[in-house]
């Protein structure tokens, strides 16, 4: 679900802390309820490769918040 959590990042990009936070924390619980993974170790995986997802989604949020804000101003 790599694009789920990068959508994510897209859309909750402008509060980058509080995205990264539910993604960590949100995934694996979402992945324990519906079966895919036990609570195991894995879930630490799972969870740092949601916060990456999250994160290439937050960049891109950014950045073209960073270019509007730039083409405004010129």
């Amino acid at each position: 679900m790599i694009p789920a959590l990068i959508v994510f990042g897209l859309l909750f990009g402008r509060w980058w802390r509080s995205a990264l936070i539910v993604a960590a924390l949100g995934w694996p619980v979402l992945l324990v309820v519906s079966g895919v993974l036990g609570v195991e170790p894995g879930l630490l995986g799972a969870a740092a490769l949601a916060v990456a997802n999250t994160a290439a989604g937050v960049l891109i949020h950014q950045g073209v918040l960073l270019v509007i804000r730039k083409l405004r101003a010129s």
